[in-house]
Order: C-alpha cells, then sequence, then structure tokens
C-alpha cells in the first residue's frame, strides 16, 4: 500500500514516528508534498531521510500571494530533485480566497509548465473553482498526467475521467453523508485509481477524532474495496500499480 499524498511535515506526530508507523502498517511508499518554500524544502529533506518517502514540489493556491518569476525560478530548481516525483499540489482555490485569484492563476499556470518541462505529474487542488480549475487543465496541461487530489467533484467524474485524469479519494470519501463521492468510488476504473490520507487532515470515519496519519490510508482502501465489491488486496495492488507508474518508484 502507499499513501499517494500526505503533508509529512505538519504531524501530527514527528516524521520519524509517522514513516515508522506506516511502515509498520505495510506502506511501502509515501508521496509528501511541498506547499511553501519551507515545507518544499522539508519534503525534500524528508526523502534524504526516509528511503520509501517521496516528494512533490509546488505552490498551493492558498500560498500564492504574490507569486512571481523568482517563485517559478525556486520551482524549477527544486522539481530537478531526484526525488522530486510529482509538481503541486496547485489549482485553484476560491472558497476562502486566502490568496488573489489573479496570483492564484499565475502560479497554477506557471507549475503547469514546470510539470511540462519536467516531465512529472500534475497534482491539483481545487475547492470552489471547478469550471476554472477544469477548464485551465483541459486547455493548458494537455498530455500530461493530472491527479485530481483528494477528488471533490464527484458530478463532474466522466468528464475528469475522459480527459484522461487520475482520481484520488482521501478519508472523507469514508464519511456517512459523503454518498456522492463513495459512488464515484465505485464508478472510477481501477487503473485510475488512487487513495490517500491528505494527513493530517481528513481522517477516515472509523478514527474520525484523530489526526490523521499515512498509516491510516489503509482504511480508506479498505472502504472503496467493499463499496466495490472486490478484495482488499486486488485494490492494493492497483492503486500500488497506479502509483508507480504515475511516480516512478
Amino acid at each position: 500500500m502507499n499513501d499517494s499524498h500526505t503533508h509529512l511535515d505538519r504531524g501530527p506526530a514527528p516524521e520519524a514516528e509517522l514513516v515508522a508507523e506506516a511502515r509498520e502498517a505495510g506502506l511501502t511508499r509515501i508521496l509528501t508534498i511541498g506547499m511553501d518554500a519551507e515545507s518544499c524544502a522539508g519534503a525534500l529533506a524528508a526523502t534524504e531521510t526516509y528511503p520509501e518517502v517521496f516528494a512533490a514540489i509546488g505552490r498551493h493556491p492558498n500560498e500564492a500571494t504574490g507569486y512571481d518569476q523568482a517563485v517559478t525560478e525556486q520551482l524549477r530548481e527544486l522539481a530537478a530533485h531526484p526525488n522530486c516525483r510529482a509538481i503541486g499540489e496547485t489549482g485553484l482555490d476560491y472558497y476562502r480566497d486566502y490568496a488573489p485569484r489573479e496570483d492564484q492563476e499565475k502560479a497554477f499556470a506557471a507549475q503547469i509548465g514546470i510539470a511540462r518541462e519536467h516531465g512529472k505529474p500534475l497534482i491539483i487542488h481545487t475547492r470552489a473553482a471547478e469550471d476554472d480549475t477544469i477548464a485551465a487543465l483541459a486547455r493548458d496541461a494537455r498530455g500530461l498526467h493530472v491527479v485530481l487530489h483528494c477528488f471533490s467533484m464527484p458530478d463532474r467524474l466522466e468528464e475528469c475521467l475522459d480527459h484522461g485524469w487520475w482520481i484520488s479519494f482521501a478519508g472523507n470519501v469514508t464519511y456517512p453523508k459523503a454518498t456522492d463521492l463513495a459512488d464515484a468510488a465505485e464508478r472510477v476504473p481501477l487503473d485510475r485509481l488512487l487513495v490517500e490520507t491528505d494527513a493530517p487532515y481528513l481522517t477516515p470515519q472509523v478514527l474520525r477524532k484523530e489526526r490523521n496519519r499515512p498509516a491510516y490510508v489503509a482504511h480508506t482502501a479498505r472502504f472503496i474495496a467493499e463499496r466495490r465489491g472486490i478484495a482488499y488486496a486486488e485494490l492494493e495492488a492497483a492503486v500500488d500499480a497506479n502509483a508507480a507508474a504515475l511516480f516512478g518508484w
């Protein structure tokens, strides 16, 4: 099993503890995500400490205020690290408008370009911005491997699949009220499916009172396997093969 999207730098425990727990739970690969300059540096440092950890390098839309060419150059340099296996998370977030939309758009476009330059997958965050996110990807990201992290557009699943994008589900797919997400998790072709924690956020329902950890990804995978009516081992083999193909690990 793998966790295709987590934030080791955000806890809820020291990185060494989180990685050790994940290893004991059977995880063989973890992708930790950079969202700003500090977390990108930390993500790459983690890859040099733990052999099962790889990094994605990006500027989150909520961290895009003041985005300029200098940030693009920094990201381009970090993206060249051999343990950087994806660009992002990037995208658009209109839910609280923590960053001006113009800056978000600049950051998004630049990171699409970096992903293309380096031939690496692009990890997408979108919230309350589905139309603009899909339009930008359809226009500018053709030919790239696009991962819709913490998938949140179940009513547009077929459209996303038609574009060839990968669909990644986090622990919120297990929530009782998230029936539309659970239905979507049944319909995604196995060869386009990923699972993640987005830890320390979105803890699966069975442990919802706790802060999320990479080791908990198995609860999300088990839920999806049960909804699909397949053995956990079959789901595990599929998501491991998908992540290995995407991230080259």
